[in-house]
């Protein structure tokens, strides 16, 4: 199957994306999300140009990326430490039964 040219427009500038088929709604709301954020980084004023704002918005979505990941590992080595602990504690409780 070949992508699909799908267009997008973010901070008033329609841009030709291509994407794979089945995945254009998540295309177009990534497009919001970055639109979103951009939007929100030029109306404090400290940001001017479209290459920077574009840049700063990359960089918070991806710091925002990375914890999430960074999050859901260290959740999931909690589970496994709880898990693990459990398994002990059931072991050990068969020992006196």
């Amino acid at each position: 199957m070949s992508n699909e040219s799908i267009f997008v427009k973010i901070l008033d500038k329609d841009y030709q994306v291509a994407c794979p088929p089945g995945q254009e709604q998540a295309l177009m709301e990534s497009a919001r999300t970055l639109d979103d954020r951009m939007r929100a980084i030029r109306s404090t004023g400290s940001v001017i140009g479209l290459e920077r704002i574009a840049v700063m918005a990359g960089l918070n979505l991806s710091h925002e990326l990375l914890d999430a990941n960074q999050n859901a590992t260290s959740q999931g080595l909690e589970e496994k430490t709880l898990k693990e602990l459990s398994e002990k504690i059931d072991r050990a409780l068969e020992s006196f039964s």
